[in-house]
């Protein structure tokens, strides 16, 4: 086994290499002591359901119903501030307006905005969205990473330089540092994208500025295009996978992240940081670039006009773990807290087959829409006639930015960017209603050893 060190120089060590193959060893736990000793792992219950650790007012999730212990199937709901998201989209599309910026407004002040207010806070916004003098060259250019994730993480913790109050906790100055951060992670996104092209792709620089006068979504579609142009429709889509995305509860695994660092009293930025390394994680935010690689893997295996059951025989083989990626999954089906349906992935459904129409690509689309039908077919087949299961936002979002021509390295970095308002939601009201640290107990399983002295050991 070769090592490689810093700087790509590799260095054997055999010393070292013994040390990693006993470090699994070391490491092991058996999985019926964490029954013995009731752990509730990943926080949650046996049925998989969360375990209770706190209170919101930002953000529900509503999946299903409980009958005498019994998880009940229900159509899902996800609430912002109370306010049911699919009439919040509704009542956005319905004006033809763009609805990001007064659902982030939404989520951070408990209300919808009026005409005054959202024209204020919009203009607000926009001066906040261009970086500081010299940023872009000395933190940007210079050091391209060729992960926009880990870059924009980077951004956001060299943001805490150009701040007078950085470590300043009131409310006050946390609203004002999470307003910038809404404002400008677009922008942080979208130059890191450009520089990653430049560097590593070895593709032109195109560099150009936020515009006061476009919409998050518009501006997005402007900064990381070579030409900056985009459709309407474009625009639509993307800014509502914004709003889909803005929040999703508190016990997902970036807001979480944000909660525990968060209560330790530290600053904005790194509290934003780690949840932007949350969201990196695949088991997180990474769901709907496989969704798009195990559909290209279906559609390479059942080729042009397949039957129904062609498709329910590759399913099939799927889930029994004989085929893609061997794990048994169908990515973009199920969710832990929806069952019967995904309000998010309803409402990009129907914006996914207009944008299909609009595209020219209708038929990618109704293989999306087949194969999710299908899946729930092949599921009652092999979990049993009453297993209620449902497409959740992943499965659609794919195929969507795909069509918008979105990069998948860009996927994740568009759900910080749309995430990064319900990150300093929570965080705000986390300063004014619970401020105490995070402390779980973790028990001690070793025993005990007695101290060896050095010329016995």
């Amino acid at each position: 086994m070769c090592i490689n060190g810093f700087g790509g120089v590799a260095v054997s060590y055999r010393r070292l290499e013994q040390l990693i193959e006993n470090l699994a060893q070391e490491n092991y736990i058996d999985n019926e002591l964490y029954k013995l000793y009731n752990v509730k792992r990943g926080l949650r219950d046996e049925h998989g359901k969360g375990v209770l650790v706190g209170l919101t007012k930002i953000s529900e999730v509503h999946g299903y119903l409980v009958d005498e212990g019994e998880k009940i199937p229900d159509e899902g709901k996800l609430l912002y501030r109370g306010i049911n998201l699919t009439d919040l989209v509704r009542g956005f599309q319905h004006d033809n307006r763009y609805g990001y910026e007064e659902t982030s407004y939404l989520l951070l002040f408990g209300k919808l905005p009026n005409h005054e207010e959202l024209n204020w806070y919009n203009a607000y916004m926009n001066d906040r969205r261009v970086l500081v003098k010299g940023f872009i060259e000395d933190y940007i250019l210079k050091n391209p990473s060729i992960n926009i994730m880990n870059a924009l993480q980077r951004s956001v913790l060299t943001l805490y330089v150009f701040d007078e109050n950085p470590d300043e906790v009131t409310l006050g100055n946390v609203l004002i540092q999470s307003l910038d951060l809404i404002a400008k992670a677009p922008t942080l996104m979208a130059y890191a994208y450009q520089s990653k092209k430049h560097c590593y792709d070895k593709e032109n620089l195109h560099i150009y500025a936020p515009k006061s006068e476009y919409s998050t979504a518009e501006n997005i579609l402007y900064m990381i295009r070579e030409n900056g142009t985009f459709s309407k429709k474009e625009a639509e889509i993307l800014d509502l996978s914004l709003v889909l995305h803005a929040d999703h509860g508190g016990g997902n695994n970036s807001s979480f992240t944000n909660y525990v660092i968060s209560s330790s009293g530290t600053d904005t930025y790194s509290a934003t940081a780690a949840a932007i390394g949350s969201l990196k994680g695949p088991k997180h935010g990474g769901a709907n670039q496989k969704v798009l690689e195990m559909m290209e893997f279906i559609a390479d295996e059942i080729g042009d006009n397949p039957s129904d059951e062609e498709i329910k025989n590759i399913l099939r083989r799927i889930i029994k773990k004989e085929a893609f990626d061997k794990s048994g999954l169908i990515y973009g089906m199920g969710h832990a807290v929806y069952t019967s349906s995904d309000p998010r992935a309803t409402l990009f459904k129907e914006k996914a087959y207009e944008l299909a129409e609009e595209k020219g690509v209708i038929e990618a689309y109704e293989l999306f829409s087949r194969i999710e039908e299908l899946s729930k077919e092949i599921f009652k087949e092999v979990k049993g006639p009453n297993f209620v299961i449902c497409a959740n936002v992943d499965f659609y979002s794919g195929l969507v930015y795909t069509m918008l021509d979105i990069p998948q390295e860009l996927f994740t970095p568009l759900f910080a960017v749309a995430r990064m308002a319900g990150w300093c939601a929570h965080r705000l009201e986390q300063i004014v209603s619970d401020n105490k640290i995070v402390r779980p107990a973790y028990k001690g399983i070793k025993g005990r050893i007695k101290y060896t002295d050095m010329k016995e050991r």
